[in-house]
């Protein structure tokens, strides 16, 4: 702890130390400049990463509550650099000619992010910018600790668990008072919205887990909508959705609702067929039930991929113990991608922390630390976090993900997310030999940084694959035929999942952009007209919806990605181990990093321009 807050503290001296020597090197020529600008920004990196993971994943709250201190403090120099006019004037007046492309574009971006940040704005106005940034960093900080910090518990009766693994009830033990304690965490939501019969239990937990962080957060994210509105004025934005996508593939805020209408138009009637399975079905157990709500979804259509699929959840989890899967994705991701993980033993936060050394034809090229396990106050989704950045010849990029996945046996979804998650990974590793750590590890538009994690998806739906590393208690690997009829079955629910995923980029985009007053009705609102499968009456799913700090009014990005990570998948018409196509794969998408265009990463790999084709192929097949 000592160690990484006094290295947050020592690389802000050093960046602040940076700074004075650009402002007072005026014979520096252009490449010296960006040259010392590249030594800062690695030296913020390096402060703001390992306190940035510290605050979400170390398991001692004092060292979560420093950390965030130091978090505050780095970023708040990051956004006082770029009001700084002696420091902008550096680079305003610098000559780009003789750059090669990649300076120049480290240029261009630098001239923007001063813009953007507000250096041209007069001092009253620059000093009000500084101030609300500060401010969304500490309300964004705050919102996040509420809701990392916001598990709920709740009790039901011995048998309102029928339905459910008897691994899961092994591990739930009846109180002296005949009830059993249920989480918010994954492993407790996950099998319960999925799995028990009992109605009442999943609406008793969707509901816990849905006013997660709440009402501790309504004030809070009331504010930060207030605040970022502000900043996007005070910058000459419409609002903050225009501020956001000014540098994403999408490129302005109006298009955000235009690509949402084409995502209802792709799925709307389909969503409606499947909603009048889903209805039936639910009557079968409730005859007086009118409506399907988010706490019948994943268990309707796990009951009818059962009965109606031939595919038995439980009996997929039955080859998916969790060490052989965390073993399957290492070795599935080290042939595919030429590179191989050797586990090393470091120093790291907590005792379930696993880390590889990442390396290719045998040299070392990176670290990866797997943080996979819940418990108190840490981090409760999945995500990857930056370490250490990588710059060639300097520094090795590290990277850790931190998930949630039970010890045991693990879901077929959790297999999905695993994969997912491990393709950031990979990508923060592969692009990071980069000379400026702007372009370092996943900094692509944001709008694309899903697509290569969404890609690797299809690796867990692909029966060689999975038959390399699953194995039931007999030893025995998951049959073709099932992976099959998984796949086949993965296809209902589709277009509801969508419809569940517009939703979510609804509230992102709506909340930013109108601020309603009463935050509950609207999210409410917004939810239920655009799913038939709706939400739980009078909750407030706002105050647990993490991605409302770092995605911002940009949740669309999901799909955004996932039209182009259906198109990515086209280029492996040799199939997903083709060696060769592997290879071009990592060489055009994953080791350029940030430092091309995402539109041309894609055309570099597909050979053309990305299409909405692919994606409207995949829904059709719902």
């Amino acid at each position: 702890m000592a160690l990484a807050t006094d290295r947050a503290t020592e690389r802000i001296a050093r960046v602040e130390a940076l700074d004075d020597q650009l402002k007072a090197g005026s014979e520096l020529s252009t490449i010296e400049r960006l040259e010392l600008w590249n030594d800062a920004d690695l030296a913020l990196a390096e402060a703001l990463s390992a306190v940035y993971l510290l605050s979400e994943a170390h398991p001692d709250d004092a060292v979560r509550e420093a950390a965030e201190a130091q978090v505050q403090a780095v970023e708040a120099l990051s956004s006082a650099r770029l009001l700084d006019r002696d420091l902008w004037a550096v680079f305003a007046e610098a000559d780009a000619s003789g750059l090669d492309d990649d300076a120049a574009r480290l240029l261009s971006h630098l001239l923007r992010d001063f813009r953007r940040g507000g250096v041209d704005l007069d001092d009253e106005k620059r000093a009000c910018v500084r101030e609300l940034t500060d401010r969304d960093t500490e309300l964004s900080l705050i919102f996040s600790r509420n809701v990392r910090d916001g598990r709920r518990e709740i009790t039901v009766p011995a048998d309102a668990l029928t339905g459910l693994p008897q691994d899961f009830i092994d591990a739930h033990p009846v109180g002296a008072d005949g009830r059993v304690t249920l989480t918010t965490d994954y492993t407790d939501l996950l099998p319960v919205r999925e799995f028990a019969a009992e109605r009442a239990t999943r609406v008793a937990l969707l509901s816990a887990y849905n006013d997660l962080a709440w009402p501790e957060n309504d004030s809070v994210l009331a504010e930060l909508l207030e605040v970022r509105a502000e900043r996007a004025e005070l910058l000459g934005f419409a609002d903050w959705a225009d501020y956001e996508t000014e540098t994403r593939m999408i490129g302005s805020g109006p298009e955000i609702p235009a690509f949402l209408s084409r995502l209802d138009a792709a799925s709307a009637d389909a969503a409606t067929v499947e909603h009048a399975r889903l209805l039936e079905r639910l009557r079968r157990d409730e005859p007086d039930a009118d409506v399907v709500t988010i706490a019948d979804f994943w268990y309707l259509l796990g009951a009818l991929k059962r009965e109606e699929y031939d595919v038995d959840a439980q009996l997929v989890r039955s080859y998916l113990p969790f060490d052989r899967v965390r073993a399957g994705v290492l070795d599935v991701t080290g042939r595919l991608l030429g590179v191989e993980y050797r586990p090393v033993d470091v120093p790291t936060w907590h005792e379930d922390v696993a880390s590889y050394d990442v390396l290719r034809d045998g040299e070392r090229i990176g670290r990866i630390h797997l943080d996979l396990h819940p418990r108190p106050g840490k981090f409760s989704h999945a995500a990857c976090f930056p370490l250490v950045p990588g710059v060639s010849g300097r520094s090795l990029p590290e990277a850790v993900l931190l998930c949630n996945f039970p010890r045991g046996l693990l879901a077929h979804d959790d297999v999905v997310t695993f994969f997912h998650e491990f393709g950031h990974l990979v990508h923060d590793i592969l692009g990071a030999d980069q000379r400026w750590v702007r372009f370092s590890g996943v900094a692509t538009e944001w709008d694309f940084v899903e697509a290569p994690s969404q890609l690797l998806e299809e690796w867990a739906w692909d029966a060689d694959v999975l038959r390399s590393f699953t194995a039931n208690a007999e030893g025995e690997p998951i049959p073709a035929e099932l992976v099959e009829k998984m796949r086949v079955a993965d296809a209902f629910g589709r277009a509801l999942e969508v419809r569940r995923q517009l939703g979510h980029a609804n509230v992102s985009y709506r909340l930013h952009v109108d601020r309603p007053g009463d935050l509950q009705a609207e999210t409410e609102r917004l939810y239920s007209e655009t799913s038939p499968v709706q939400p739980l009456p009078d909750l407030h799913p706002y105050a647990g919806f993490g991605h409302l700090t770092g995605y911002g009014a940009c949740y669309y990005t999901y799909q955004w990605s996932l039209v182009i990570a259906r198109d990515l998948l086209s280029g492996f018409g040799q199939g997903l181990m083709d060696e060769q196509t592997a290879h071009r794969y990592r060489r055009e998408i994953l080791e350029p990093g940030g430092s091309r265009d995402a539109r041309d990463l894609v055309a570099a790999f597909l050979g053309r321009e990305y299409s909405f084709d692919a994606y409207r192929g995949w829904l059709a097949g719902a």
